[in-house]
């Protein structure tokens, strides 16, 4: 039966666009693009799709079906790919194509075309890989041994791949925006979350670029041209300080010139971005095929042992103190330095008296059993020998082995410092996400392309722990700049087919890695910049006209100018290593607060996601921050939690519908059902304040002195509301209402009351206040105290309704039992002015609990009243023992934690009112009530104090 079909073009692995283009209107109004000034906006594969014939067959195939594409890739295409291979962040392709371009329409960005394999795997392979595996894994592995090497490399690696998996539910949960990690994760976890994060993540790639820099230039001097060297050592004691300013001079002629490059232009850098991945992959395959060849064929670099220990092979070629030439022993160059002079009888070094020379293969093979040699560690502070487990005979005199051409540690060495400096080497997960703009499923390709990333690189440096502790000897493993083999590279003695393969390897790699690092950061803080969250760094999201971050650039190489000054990759790898884990810190924890609270919007679709893993992620990280360092930890800390802080009191106000604003919504509403459960403990008693305000006919606050004394009172502790009234109905003052809010809101700002403002519209001020009242609060939050302004002009109104208000609302706070504070001539209490001097008097004539007294003090804990003293007047009547009265009030003040003065007050009986007469507490009910007040004298203090604090 014939069947009739058609040849349609299908992309590789991909739907064909002829289903796409029905979406197309719905989503291109919805989704951002990425534009050319470098602004991050969420991308589409919908946006910008042109209709151009040329290009509608670019990189496809005729097939009859476009499930043949999965098993069948066009070759060509792959190879495309790879060509246009880049490691640069998101919007440096838009710049680099406005620079070639300036003045002409900026070009229409292509939908994202990047795959799970060109577009995260091969970018987290090429920035996981670095520097330290080829400067410091040999020497991690010789000190350490391979056992404690191996929970170095675990422990870290199980870091990042728990870190990646809570990045993982953050590319899941919803639509992931273009921009990279920071818009990623911002736009995720909320501004406060997302700007320490990303700022933490700024810091953590700039001192990576000066840690790349440094590696940089120890290739350079102490590997390709060592005669290079601007300050060279007259004695072996002077090598350590000349080695560090040649750091010094080179890293910053380095860091100049490769900012110089960047701040051109990034495409020369983007150029060469396969050229760095291809330096990285072939030096990797060159250790392994080394490996390989040792079974067989064991490359030759010998080792020279004098007793048991190792010998620095700069200044001899020969292993022997004497030789035998036409019959006659002579001596050798080995023998000139440890001897006076060249002549058999010259006085000698005693341990080179004493002790043989040896010679052992550096490179035994993998199966020499140097394995079980290497198990285990050999820690030691700076100077120590470099030996190896043989016998050799002690020399009495030590004094002379340092200026000797031993091998020795250049810095103390323990388990701490090693995962400090190895932790670097498993950073540049974010590498994939980076770009996530460019990706066709960024929600697939950034969970998968990751993990398979972080997994790769695990297996090979678990593998590389193994290799090198069972091939390589263990003196060599520990000759951190190899030494003893003639100044090469300890890791590359093991590769094939020459050692010159990693050193060149090694050192493009690390160029590229600095120039990416140059590349990225800077448009990492101008992204942070134009979001706004943080102001004073406003400045630095201005640039070039296309958009090229000029003024973070600068930052950026200031800021890794000081990592350069430090001068050791030793130094420097721990303190990157505390950002990169700050960040990842942060990531885990937001992760793990929403998933356990279950916040409304986070929904991550990552199916091997448990909040489990962020809590383990979360722990992982803060335990390898104090194992690595402590006091860096903190210094990590610190700065996180003040830029979090600064961005929640400082920063301009984001709504990105975060999870974070939901995670804050289900712990208010957790906290209100807890104040639910039982009423407060007299303990924990404070004034919760319902400050009523009157407007005035423009709506705006009649006495803004009430919200400054409102904020002396409260210090932004505890609950605050600011409450109004409008005459009429809500139907026909709405308007009107949202106008007295936002006045009110203003007023409040300027005073710097923090709190809720609610303005009710009701027929009469008399309801409305007694709604404020009744239903101001929600929950356990509720005032119990109400702040009003005494009513003005009150006498001289024609309307008594004004002064009948005020006084239903002294009833009605009565009959709701709450405390009552009526500020008179309030316009008159101090703003922001500091008081100098003065007291605050309190008239305690009817015992109200010990309010009168609470309200002096957290008065005196502002900065307005904290000069002013406090003053306690009490009355007694004429036949009161005054004396004794005033003793009682005194000690009850002690009590209180008070300083005040006491005032008694004698007076007749004619002179007190009927109502405030049967109120007093006369002598006999005050004793009374200090003797109910008899607890042991530390709870008394401890209870009293809760109380007033």
């Amino acid at each position: 039966m014939p069947t009739n079909f058609t040849v349609v073009p299908v992309d590789d692995g991909r739907k064909s666009s002829q289903e796409d283009s029905d979406d197309n209107n719905i989503l291109k109004e919805e989704d951002e693009e990425t534009v050319g000034d470098g602004n991050p906006r969420e991308s589409s594969p919908f946006i910008n799709n042109t209709d151009d014939k040329g290009t509608l067959y670019d990189g496809k195939n005729m097939a009859l079906f476009e499930e043949e594409m999965d098993s069948n890739p066009m070759v060509s295409s792959l190879l495309s790919k790879l060509a246009n291979y880049t490691n640069l962040t998101q919007g440096v392709r838009e710049h680099e194509e406005a620079d070639e371009d300036e003045g002409a329409k900026k070009q229409t960005v292509k939908s994202p075309q990047m795959g799970t394999f060109i577009g995260v795997y091969l970018p987290c392979l090429q920035n996981i890989l670095g520097v330290i595996l080829f400067l410091r894994m040999t020497w991690i592995v010789g000190t350490a041994g391979i056992l404690e090497s191996f929970i170095i490399v675990s422990m870290c690696c199980s870091c990042t791949m728990l870190t990646a998996i809570s990045m993982s539910a953050i590319a899941t949960n919803g639509v992931v925006p273009a921009g990279g990690s920071y818009y990623m994760i911002s736009r995720s976890l909320g501004p406060e979350f997302g700007g320490a994060v990303g700022l933490c993540f700024y810091l953590g790639t700039t001192f990576a670029g000066a840690m790349y820099i440094l590696g940089t230039i120890e290739i350079l001097l102490t590997y390709i041209v060592p005669s290079a060297a601007i300050f060279k050592a007259e004695e072996k004691a002077q090598e350590a300080d000349a080695l560090l300013n040649n750091m010094r001079v080179y890293g910053t002629c380095c860091l100049t010139l490769m900012s110089l490059v960047v701040f051109v232009g990034v495409k020369y850098v983007n150029k060469l971005a396969l050229v760095f991945l291809a330096c990285v992959v072939l030096s990797i395959l060159a250790i392994y095929a080394g490996v390989i060849k040792t079974i067989f064929e064991p490359p030759v670099f010998p080792v020279c042992l004098l007793g048991n220990r190792t010998l620095q092979n700069h200044g001899f070629d020969k292993c022997m103190k004497t030789e035998i030439i036409d019959n006659v022993t002579v001596t050798t160059k080995l023998w000139s330095l440890f001897c006076e002079g060249p002549e058999l009888n010259a006085s000698c070094n005693e341990y080179f008296t004493l002790n043989n020379v040896t010679e052992i293969q550096g490179i035994p093979g993998l199966t020499s059993g140097a394995i079980s040699e290497n198990m285990w560690g050999s820690y030691g502070p700076a100077g120590m020998l470099v030996e190896k487990a043989v016998p050799s005979v002690p020399a009495s005199d030590s004094s002379q082995d340092q200026h000797m051409p031993y091998v020795v540690n250049d810095i103390t060495a323990f388990f701490t410092l090693l995962v400090g400096i190895y932790f670097p080497s498993v950073t540049g997960i974010m590498a994939g996400s980076n770009r996530s703009g460019d990706l066709r499923d960024a929600q697939r390709s950034i969970p998968i392309g990751t993990i398979l990333a972080i997994a790769t690189t695990t297996v090979i440096y678990l593998s590389c722990v193994v290799l090198f502790g069972a091939c390589i000897e263990g003196v060599l493993l520990r000759d951190k700049f190899g030494d003893s083999v003639k100044g090469n590279l300890v890791i590359g003695t093991l590769s094939w087919p020459s050692p010159w393969v990693i050193v060149v390897g090694s050192f493009f790699s690390c160029c590229g890695a600095g120039l990416q690092s140059l590349t990225g950061a800077p448009r990492l803080l101008q992204a942070i910049a134009r979001d706004g969250i943080v102001p004073f760094l406003e400045v630095f999201g201005h640039g070039k006209a296309n958009g090229e971050p000029t003024w973070a650039l600068l930052l950026t190489a200031v800021i890794c100018e000081s990592g350069i000054l430090i001068a050791s990759l030793d130094a420097v790898a721990p303190i990157l290593s505390m950002f990169f884990l700050m960040c990842y810190l942060f990531v885990n924890l937001a992760c793990a607060l929403q998933t356990l609270l279950r916040t409304p919007n986070w929904r991550p679709r990552f199916k091997y996601y448990h909040w489990a893993l962020s809590f383990l992620g979360m722990s992982l990280c803060l335990a390898l921050m104090f194992i690595s360092s402590w006091y860096y930890a903190l210094v990590a800390m610190l700065i996180a939690g003040c830029i979090y802080k600064y961005i929640e009191y400082r920063g301009a106000e984001k709504e990105w519908g975060d999870g974070i604003r939901g995670l804050s919504l289900n712990a208010a509403r957790y906290a209100l059902i807890r104040l639910e459960e039982a009423p407060p403990h007299t303990k924990n008693w404070r004034p919760q304040l319902l400050v009523l305000l009157n407007l005035d006919a423009e709506l705006s606050v009649k006495h803004p002195r009430l919200l400054s004394f409102t904020t002396q009172l409260k210090a932004g502790k505890g609950l605050t509301i600011v409450g109004s009234v409008l005459e009429g109905t809500y139907l026909t003052r709405d308007t009107d209402a949202k106008r007295a809010e936002q006045n009110i809101k203003s007023a409040m700002a300027a005073e710097k009351t923090k709190g809720f403002c609610h303005v009710v519209v009701s027929s009469n001020l008399r309801d409305g206040f007694s709604h404020l009242i009744q239903s101001a609060g929600l929950g356990g939050m509720k005032h119990n105290s109400v702040l009003m302004a005494w009513p003005a002009n009150w006498k001289q109104s024609n309307d008594p309704q004004s002064w009948r208000n005020f006084i239903e609302t002294v009833q009605e706070t009565t009959a709701a039992h709450q405390a009552l504070l009526v500020a008179k001539n309030v316009d008159s209490f101090p703003h922001q002015e500091r008081l100098g001097e003065g007291t605050i008097d309190v008239w305690w004539i009817v015992h109200d609990g010990g309010m009168l007294m609470l309200l002096p003090f957290l008065l005196q804990q502002h900065k307005v009243w904290r000069k002013c003293k406090m003053r306690i007047f009490t009355v007694a009547q004429l036949d009161d023992n005054s004396i004794q009265m005033k003793k009682d009030l005194q000690m009850f003040l002690y009590h209180l934690r008070l300083n005040a003065e006491v005032e008694v007050v004698e007076m007749h009986d004619s002179d007190i009112s009927a109502f405030t007469y049967e109120k007093t507490l006369v002598m006999e009910q005050r004793s009374q009530m200090l003797k109910q007040m008899q607890l042991s004298r530390t709870e008394r203090e401890r209870e009293v104090y809760s109380f007033c604090v």
